[in-house]
């Protein structure tokens, strides 16, 4: 698995975006999140070594991890991102987005119904934010979808979206940070269920740092979240 963020900075735009761990991470080196600029690492799917092969090596890449891929300030910088992706069709790209509105704006001219080696995943941290993109991410020309509760605010019901058949998988997890709003861990068993029902794969990726499950309240040190999710052993391929 590789990360590639082509550009760097976002904007706040919903509620998930409360305590977003980018701009924390800026914070302490007084870096402004909000000013979007292209990173040095732009043309890292398409860099060659001297021997003529690509540098980054076949698999999965996370793309935009530091940013979103479909923000206002990247449309112009997307069209060649995109030209990156048509080329490593060797590479499956992971794009996770609170924008899937903006999905079409410098979408390529050969898109047609999706790239094989693409998966949009949308992120819904609440019901509001479920009813308001999961429609238009069923709506739209993908070939691979996913869903993440990331950071998961409350109980959510997609099982009417999963009964589609188009959601490949969901993904569930609390918030991290000091002042991380509580994850439930009755949301992420309910998540679960509807996925069971409906076959969908399911991912707990993380406890978060307030995490609630039997009536008690946790806090869990960043260093363990992940492998305290792993531990509960409830994902369903």
């Amino acid at each position: 698995m590789s990360i590639w963020n082509p550009w760097h900075g976002c904007h706040k735009i919903s509620e998930g975006c409360l305590n977003c761990y980018m701009f924390r991470r800026d914070a302490m080196y007084d870096k402004d999140s909000t000013v979007v600029t292209k990173t040095a690492n732009f043309h890292e799917p398409v860099k060659r070594k001297r021997d003529g092969s690509y540098a980054l090596q076949s698999g999965l890449v996370y793309a935009c991890m530091t940013s979103d891929f479909f923000i206002e300030e990247a449309d112009e910088w997307r069209k060649d991102a995109w030209r990156f992706i048509r080329e490593r069709s060797d590479l499956h790209f992971v794009i996770i987005t609170k924008r899937i509105h903006r999905f079409e704006v410098s979408l390529p001219d050969d898109w047609g119904d999706g790239y094989e080696n693409v998966t949009i995943c949308s992120t819904c941290e609440n019901q509001r934010r479920a009813d308001e993109r999961i429609p238009l991410l069923l709506r739209l020309p993908i070939k691979h979808r996913k869903i993440a509760h990331e950071p998961m605010l409350e109980r959510i019901d997609i099982e009417q979206y999963l009964e589609s058949g188009l959601i490949e998988a969901v993904t569930c997890g609390g918030e991290s940070g000091d002042v991380a709003r509580p994850c439930c861990y009755d949301w992420i068993l309910d998540i679960r269920e509807q996925c069971r029902r409906t076959e969908t794969s399911f991912h707990f990726h993380q406890t978060g740092a307030n995490f609630i499950k039997d009536g008690r309240r946790y806090r869990i040190p960043r260093k363990v979240q992940m492998s305290q999710a792993r531990k509960a052993n409830i994902d369903i391929r």
